[in-house]
């Protein structure tokens, strides 16, 4: 199939350091282009792909300072991408809703993979008024607020087997990886580690937009002679930071689409402890990979046992479930059904 990725422009393709949607987009494509199809990715000019590069901008905007207006650059993306359509069997966004009205009037087979939550009420409103679009989730979790959207499938993150190996350690600290804001709790995971009496190696980025909660509440916080801030990690680096911890901290509060730093530990054979939140329940196999909690103390409680979970089962549960080219394979299905739907002849009313 000829197939042309659609991503945001704000990381590269992969991202040089933090950046999920982006790191998806990236194992998507290359296990796209390994099966055979014909890929054009639109992406920002430092992107790194076997696939054909549409660069939009010469380099991830977050890292051009000369950048202040992102959407200008999105909108000239999409105008691209439109005149380019007809070229494709499909075309597979990833940059939220702003292709719909456009779509709406010049339809051709495409699909839409929603990666951020979808709780927000607004939210409501612009998926009804466009309920025709095909959109695809992340986690069965993520629909629970718009049901009646037009999903046309459930597609959970996958990684590349040999992304991160397996490191049968037993781990010597915990981790926590990601972001630092409220909804991801890394209070919560310094609270977890500190009653447990492990070293907590914190490696995150802090955006602008959090810079004010992270100095007034979470920096005192690093001055404990257990937690280690280690900030922003690269993917050369995740490995290790990972699979050298007895288990990772995903202490959140708030309802996570997906989660990919769940399944990068697994991918190494580190235990999740994570609060039942979100897509969590469907991540994580409670007893198997990790632990699912509901509390602090029952957080605690779990770091205590993760040591008794093997480490290659874990490892063997990735290798089932989320790889990237399950995940591509989930994705050709939908692009297949949307072409043909398109191709097939309509009834004259």
């Amino acid at each position: 199939m000829k197939i042309a990725q659609v991503a945001p422009l704000f990381e590269s393709v992969p991202p040089r350091l933090y950046g999920g949607t982006e790191r998806v987009v990236s194992y998507l494509t290359e296990e796209l282009v390994r099966l055979g199809h014909e890929v054009t990715l639109y992406a920002s000019g430092d992107s790194r792909t076997s696939a054909r590069l549409v660069p939009l901008c010469r380099e991830a905007l977050r890292l051009d300072p000369g950048c202040r207006d992102p959407l200008a650059r999105h909108v000239c993306l999409l105008e691209r991408v439109f005149q380019d359509m007809p070229g494709y069997d499909c075309v597979h966004f990833h940059v939220d809703y702003l292709h719909f009205p456009y779509l709406r009037r010049h339809p051709h087979p495409h699909v839409t993979t929603l990666h951020g939550r979808l709780d927000l009420p607004e939210l409501a409103d612009l998926y009804r008024e466009f309920r025709e679009m095909p959109v695809c989730a992340i986690s069965e979790s993520q629909k629970r607020p718009i049901p009646w959207a037009n999903w046309v499938g459930t597609v959970h993150h996958g990684l590349p087997l040999d992304l991160h190996r397996f490191r049968p350690g037993s781990g010597r600290y915990l981790a926590f990886l990601g972001r630092i804001s409220p909804e991801k709790r890394v209070d919560r995971a310094i609270e977890i580690a500190v009653r447990a009496g492990l070293e907590l190696k914190i490696a995150a980025k802090v955006d602008k937009a959090d810079e004010v909660y992270f100095r007034e509440r979470i920096q005192p916080l690093l001055r404990h002679p257990l937690v280690d801030f280690v900030g922003e990690i690269g993917e050369d680096r995740k490995g290790e930071f990972l699979g050298d911890a007895l288990a990772l901290l995903f202490p959140i509060d708030w309802p996570e689409p997906f989660g990919l730093v769940m399944i990068e530990a697994m991918a190494c054979g580190t235990p999740v402890v994570a609060y039942r939140c979100g897509s969590v329940p469907e991540v994580v196999e409670d007893g198997v990979t990790g632990f699912i909690v509901d509390g602090v103390d029952q957080a605690v409680a779990a770091v205590e046992r993760v040591g008794r979970l093997d480490r290659r089962r874990i490892r063997r549960v990735f290798e089932e479930r989320f790889s990237a080219r399950r995940m591509a394979m989930d994705y050709v299905k939908i692009y297949e059904s949307l072409a043909w739907s398109a191709r097939r002849p309509r009834l004259a009313a």
